[in-house]
């Protein structure tokens, strides 16, 4: 019984070990897919945000013109 249980304790602390490792480089690879996927969030603001700016001039532009003709 005690050799039975000798040899559990020994197998199990490197099982263990590498179970943790495991989890652990889970945990980074998430945590480096999340940075990534708010840096994505943050460019994807600032493209609308250009966009809708753009797309004032180009309103502004159009606008102009038939402002002149009707007056």
């Amino acid at each position: 019984m005690t050799g039975t249980l000798t040899i559990i304790m020994v197998f199990s602390i490197p099982l263990v070990a590498i179970v943790t490792s495991h989890y652990q480089k889970v945990a980074k690879i998430k945590h480096n897919m999340i940075k990534d996927e708010i840096e994505l969030e943050r460019l994807k603001h600032e493209n609308y945000l250009l966009e809708t700016e753009k797309m004032k001039l180009e309103l502004m532009k159009i606008e102009s013109p038939l402002d002149k003709k009707v007056l």
